[in-house]
């Protein structure tokens, strides 16, 4: 069975040395969880040490996505030229792997004129194939109308906007996430509770805004299982009682415009449940390197948990395929992982 997997993290050398570099009040604070073990080689590394960790899990391709917070949180002119440097090396690492890698496009979105601009300087490269975004940025949310054009644009290249976490802005910690050993503090307000809460609240402002109806093919990924969305839908959809102008129940979009990652937690009562509100062909396996690492006899496990073949297959890597539009790259050193991609 083929393996692809989506929102796999790295960084470049300049954009974690600008990000360190901000003033502490505006400083994300979340770069230190980047610091853990051998963390930060790896989020450097898009080559051969990346290839062999895969090789070792049994993925065959790696959908790269910069590591968060990207450049979100960067002053406009330093984000722009950041920006434009990932997504060249990214395409130089795709080029030099052309069956082992893909990449999501870094947009310096403190700019939006200019992530509009960067998204269609990159938009004839085979390596990318989808957006890597967060909910914000700045004070500046997705939803903002001076995103629409970018939405737009995502959608007329059918390139998928992944909408990581990210941590809440200083005046909602300031208010919710402290109080407690500042360690405690930040696993407040990123992994153990704040990055998911802004996630599955932009893709739903984006709902609520009327975005998949001005832009029904823009298509959004949330990982997590949904960012805790799924788990509150029933609930969430009684704002179709009060959200007056759109064109369907907020639960509706969820089957046509909203795509759910696995973010490297293979646990087979989150499928079952996501199952419940959604389809098959929109779970996307996502092993969230290097924070996560995916092991062979674990993925097989997961995906073993579903009893039928065309299922596995699907959330394998027929659903990434098609959501990416992942063709099989010409005959390179991964001749071999092409040609299986293209008889699967």
């Amino acid at each position: 069975m083929r393996v692809i997997t989506i929102e796999e993290h790295w960084t470049t050398p300049g954009i974690d040395r600008a990000l360190r570099a901000q003033p502490m009040r505006s400083r994300d604070e979340s770069v230190a969880l980047n610091d853990r073990g051998d963390i930060p080689g790896r989020l450097l590394d898009i080559g051969e040490q990346r290839i062999t960790a895969m090789d070792a899990a049994g993925i065959d391709l790696q959908i790269l996505s910069i590591a968060p917070p990207g450049t979100h949180g960067l002053p406009a002119r330093e984000a722009v030229a950041l920006s434009r440097e990932a997504n060249d090396l990214a395409s130089e690492a795709v080029g030099r792997h052309p069956t082992r890698l893909r990449a999501m496009t870094t947009l310096p979105m403190s700019d939006p004129d200019a992530a509009v601009t960067e998204l269609q300087r990159i938009a004839d490269s085979p390596a990318h194939v989808g957006i890597m975004s967060y909910g914000r940025s700045g004070d500046r949310p997705l939803d903002d109308p001076a995103y629409d054009e970018l939405l737009a644009t995502a959608a007329a290249l059918g390139r998928p906007v992944f909408i990581h976490p990210q941590i809440p802005p200083n005046a909602v910690r300031d208010a919710s996430y402290r109080g407690f050993d500042p360690t405690v503090e930040l696993a407040l307000a990123t992994f153990g509770w704040g990055w998911h809460i802004e996630a599955g609240l932009a893709a739903l402002r984006l709902i609520l805004r009327g975005t998949f109806d001005r832009h029904p093919d823009l298509q959004i990924v949330l990982g997590h299982w949904g960012e805790m969305l799924l788990f509150a839908l029933d609930r969430v959809d009684s704002l179709s009682n009060v959200a007056t102008g759109l064109d369907r129940r907020v639960a509706e979009y969820f089957r046509t415009n909203v795509h759910i990652a696995t973010s490297g937690m293979l646990t087979p009562r989150l499928l079952r449940h996501a199952l419940d509100f959604t389809t098959i062909d929109r779970i996307l396996l996502s092993g969230d390197y290097p924070f996560h690492r995916l092991d062979a006899a674990a993925l097989t496990d997961f995906l073993g948990t579903l009893p039928d073949r065309e299922d596995r297959h699907k959330v394998a890597y027929a659903n990434a395929r098609a959501l990416y539009r992942l063709e099989p790259s010409a005959p390179g050193p991964d001749a071999e992982t092409a040609r299986l991609l293209e008889q699967s």
